[in-house]
Formats: structure tokens, sequence, C-alpha cells
């Protein structure tokens, strides 16, 4: 159990369910044709998994210091597991990651796209030793990560067989998900700076230099709500030119998504301690979640 939520398991569940939301709730509902067979489709998640999980742990490992502060009963690297130990599944899972990247790349015949998997490895652990400490560099890098968990299925699965012929179909499908990888960049940006007011005291510790310490926490409470309000414009926006007469989905978005933002910005307002802002990353994380669940139902556009 320990490793399992050494990898944030809950994390690499959520990545899994996004993938296949896409591959059989969008892709082959509405017939579109794609690269990847069931085989090399779960090689896909699996690399993917793999390479998140390792940099989950590194990032473990380098918030030593920091997490006896911010989270003093949750650290496992060096009490419930060992650094070396931890550091050896880091290799062990982007070894198993990278390489199914290097095969999946040649089954597709795209073999520059094993640099895809190599990239966001090499991205996770300057993250995680370097970049993390940066003035906003950190949260930017990790929410554009996070989309890629989405834009990977459209680059391994769809773009290989987009033809003139079936151009029309494909690309109508390959917008909504890029879409959703919008969705999901703008959605973590804002929990990445949430979690930075959350763990401001050991993150001072670590002379790391995030939006709360540059800013101070009031000043990046505000940005926040900000960001929150602009996100709801964005999907009401979104939900009057595109779902206007889908009654289905617009119930769904306006109860499952924009309600929520509108609470998490109500609350966001006035937050100052830890552990409301812990709330409203927790308050995030569902709202990303019930987002991406309704991928399966845009076939009601479609259709």
């Amino acid at each position: 159990m320990n490793y399992l939520r050494l990898i944030r398991y809950q994390n690499l569940i959520f990545i899994a369910l996004v993938q296949i939301f896409i591959k059989y709730g969008l892709f082959l509902p509405f017939g579109i044709e794609t690269t990847l067979n069931t085989f090399g489709f779960v090689l896909m998640v699996i690399a993917t998994l793999c390479i998140t999980a390792g940099g989950n742990i590194i990032n473990d490992i380098y918030d030593v210091e920091i997490d006896k502060i911010n989270k003093p009963t949750k650290i496992l690297i060096g009490r419930k597991i060992t650094e070396r130990n931890a550091n050896r599944l880091f290799i062990i899972l982007n070894v198993i990651g990278v390489a199914i990247g290097f095969y999946l790349a040649n089954i597709i015949e795209r073999p520059s796209f094993a640099a895809l998997f190599i990239g966001i490895s090499a991205l996770l652990y300057l993250y995680a030793s370097y970049l993390k400490g940066m003035l906003f560099v950190g949260n930017l890098l990790i929410s554009v990560l996070v989309a890629m968990s989405l834009i990977i299925v459209l680059l391994f699965d769809l773009l290989p067989v987009i033809t003139p012929q079936n151009q029309a179909p494909q690309s109508v499908v390959f917008k909504i998900v890029l879409q959703y990888a919008l969705f999901a960049f703008f959605i973590n940006l804002i929990r990445e700076i949430v979690k930075d007011l959350q763990d401001i005291n050991g993150d001072k510790k670590g002379e790391m230099n995030t939006l709360p310490i540059a800013l101070g926490r009031k000043r990046t409470t505000k940005i926040v709500f900000g960001m929150g309000a602009f996100m709801v414009l964005g999907i009401v926006v979104y939900m009057y030119e595109h779902l206007y007469n889908e009654q289905i989905l617009l119930l769904y978005f306006l109860f499952a998504i924009v309600a929520p933002l509108l609470y998490f910005c109500i609350k966001a307002w006035d937050a100052k301690t830890s552990k409301e802002f812990g709330f409203l990353s927790k308050l995030l994380k569902i709202i990303m979640f019930l987002g991406v669940c309704s991928i399966p139902l845009i076939q009601i556009i479609i259709a």
C-alpha cells in the first residue's frame, strides 16, 4: 500500500480513465479510424502511467524536507520506503515507459514520436529537481504535461491515420479532445497555484519561488479567484455556442462543472488557511474528474 501511495495510484486511475473515455467513449462510437488495436492502446496507457508514476516518485524524493513541514504525517520516503528503493523504482518505471514508447512509435511508423516519452520523463525529473522552484514555470509545466495525457491519445491513435478522405470526421473529434485538454490544463494550473498557497510554509523553507511567496498569499488568492471566474465565463460561452440545443449536456455542464466552479470562486475569495486551500484543491480535482466524465456524452452532439 505504501508503494501505491508513493506513485499516487488515484491520479493514475484518473489518467487511465480519461484515455479510455477518449478511445472507447469518443473514437469508437463514431467509427473513427484509429491506429492502435486494444493491445497497442493498453501499452500506451501503461507507458503513460509508468512515466507519470516515476514523476510522482522523484517529486517525493526531492520534497522530503519540504513535506516535513507541509504534510509531516504523510511522508513515505525515509520512513516507509527507503530513498534507495524509491530511486530504483523511479528508474524501472521510466525504463519501462520509454521502452514501450519506442515500441509504439515503431508500430505506428512514427519513430520520432518515441522522443515524446523521453521528453516527458526528462521534464518530470527537471520539474522535481529544479523547475518546481521557479516562479510560475513549474505550475505551467506540470499543467502542460497533464494536458499531454489527453493529447498523447491523439498523437498515437488518431494522427497517423488521418488522410484527405477521412479528415473531416477525424478533425471533429481531434478538436473535441484538444478542447478537453485545454480544460484540463487550466483547471490544473489553478490547482497548482492553490497547492502552492496550501504549502507556502514548507516552500519558504525549501527556498521555492512560488507565486504566494513572491506576491503574498492575499494577492495570489485574488489571482486564483480571477482565474476561476475566467474559467466559469469560458465554459458558459462554450455552452452557449456549442451546447445550446443539447439539453442533457447543457444540464450536465451547468450542474457538474459550472456550479462547482462558482462555489470554488466563492470559497476562494476569502480563503486564508492551509485547510481551506486543501479543500479548494480537492474541489478542483473533483471538477476536473466530472469534466472528463462528460466525454462519453459528446456523442449526443455528433449523433
